[in-house]
């Protein structure tokens, strides 16, 4: 990455446009804040440093702008310049991260996605863990217009060959299928896949897709979207889904539940690999 000088950054007139975000937020809201932590949520694993005209282009924020606060969380002790000239996280927001980690478990980690999730689509946001007898339901919020299903609630143990949330993790999982596809697979619906090869056949495309769709094969007229939570290790250590009437999981809608579902499933796997191990 090349170094890209103080002196090469462009002046700006000193006009303050709110954002969207400030704006909403009202009095209370400051804006220089809300766009630094924009700044900083471009940092990943997978992209830990950046240059000032990455940042720029990627934020849609004023040159100056970027190069201004990005100073200023130099100067906080946040940032760093690495020795291409780039930006990278400093040693402060990993201390702050590890210590939000440390009383972190799967269900928190997993609870504000659920809420977007059933705030987004009305529909009810499931998390579910992988257990000995089935799928777990560990954690459930209920949208605006959630179909309340009967059956499913926190505590719950369902199949792993039906429903979204248990087959994803099955699809996901080499031990979970050596141990649940020995059997014989009970029919919970007349739409239930119980034959082993093409259960199979399914979970394979699931894992290619990344996700699972499931429509009345567990309960009449309900449909669901589900993605997994892995570990460390590839493992799988959870699920989280959408669930409501089959009626509003079709074209359109049900692109979005996909879309948002699997990239919920995605950040909290990314805490989940985070966590302290034990």
């Amino acid at each position: 990455m090349s170094t890209e000088p103080d002196s090469a950054v462009p002046t700006e007139p000193n006009t303050a446009v709110p954002t969207g975000s400030e704006a909403a937020g009202g009095r209370d809201v400051v804006g220089a804040v809300l766009k630094a932590c924009t700044l900083l949520g471009y940092f990943s694993a997978d992209r830990p440093t950046w240059t000032l005209n990455d940042l720029t282009t990627a934020s849609g924020m004023n040159k100056t702008t970027v190069h201004r606060l990005m100073a200023t969380l130099i100067q906080a002790g946040w940032v760093d310049r690495s020795g291409e000239g780039g930006y990278r996280i400093a040693m402060p927001v990993f201390e702050i991260g590890s210590a939000a980690l440390a009383k972190l478990d799967i269900r928190s980690a997993a609870k504000p996605f659920m809420s977007e999730l059933a705030g987004a689509f009305g529909n009810t946001a499931y998390l579910m863990v992988p257990a000995e007898q089935g799928a777990v339901c560990i954690d459930l919020l209920e949208g605006r217009n959630s179909l309340v299903v009967a059956g499913i609630n926190v505590g719950s143990v369902m199949p792993y060959h039906a429903a979204a949330g248990p087959v994803v993790m099955l699809a996901h999982s080499k031990a979970l299928r050596d141990r649940w596809l020995t059997g014989d697979l009970p029919a919970i619906t007349d739409r239930t896949i119980t034959d082993v090869n093409r259960l199979v056949e399914h979970l394979d495309e699931i894992r290619s897709a990344g996700y699972a769709l499931s429509n009345a094969d567990y309960l009449p007229g309900v449909a669901a979207v589900a993605a997994p939570i892995l570990g460390r290790d590839g493992s799988v250590v959870g699920s989280i889904s959408v669930g409501g009437r089959a009626e509003e999981f079709e074209g359109d809608a049900l692109a979005a539940k996909i879309e948002k579902v699997c990239d919920a499933g995605a950040r909290i796997t990314r805490i989940a690999q985070a966590l302290p191990r034990g």
